[in-house]
């Protein structure tokens, strides 16, 4: 091996520079995602074309649309265990987003092989968010209703949808064995944790 090669084991070599997946410029350290919604990829995307797609067209269907940044936390939020049954989630947590594709509410849980759809029953579904009059609109295809159910009882987060694949990604990462292991839980309470410290508390029932 020449020393010219030798050396690229030797040095440090410069990070790696993360780019646009919409026009391949540099994405920066701190960009955002956009969604593909006819393939529900998740892309990241540099200032200039994130921007492209925050601005909504009426009556015009959109590929791509910017995530925003919005948290909302909704302590008080009412699900009963039976609704929850119905709701046929076999975990503690599931996220709810409207699909603008298919035109209807699309249900997924985190799993050890990644996001599994839920076959939503909507009339269960409309029967929570009835229960639940103080939470927002979700943007389709970029914001979500994210579900936990702790050793207190359930509770809500609106949520972009890259929070909730960034919780997927923990879940399929971390799982052990049959039941997960300790350190894959206490990722999911850490992150749930950091959750609430950077959401804003939604409305309270009256």
């Amino acid at each position: 091996m020449t020393a010219t090669g030798l050396r690229r084991f030797l040095e440090p070599r410069a990070p790696e520079v993360e780019r646009c997946e919409l026009c391949a410029a540099p994405a920066g350290a701190d960009h955002g995602h956009v969604v593909n919604t006819e393939s529900r990829a998740l892309l990241c995307a540099c200032r200039a074309c994130y921007l492209l797609f925050t601005q909504e067209e009426a009556g015009t269907a959109r590929r791509y649309r910017a995530v925003p940044d919005r948290y909302l936390y909704f302590p008080s939020f009412r699900l009963s265990a039976g609704d929850w049954e119905e709701l046929q989630i076999p975990v503690r947590t599931a996220f709810f987003f409207h699909n603008s594709v298919l035109g209807q509410v699309a249900a997924f849980y985190p799993s050890p092989g990644g996001a599994t759809e839920s076959q939503l029953p909507l009339d269960t579904w409309e029967r929570v968010l009835a229960a639940n009059p103080e939470l927002p609109e979700t943007l389709p295809d970029v914001e979500a209703l994210l579900v936990d159910r702790g050793p207190d009882g359930f509770g809500c987060y609106l949520v972009p949808i890259d929070a909730c694949y960034e919780l997927v990604g923990l879940v399929r990462t971390r799982w052990k064995g049959f039941d997960g292991g300790q350190e894959t839980w206490e990722a999911i309470e850490g992150f749930f944790a950091e959750l609430r410290g950077r959401a804003r508390a939604g409305g309270e029932h009256g």
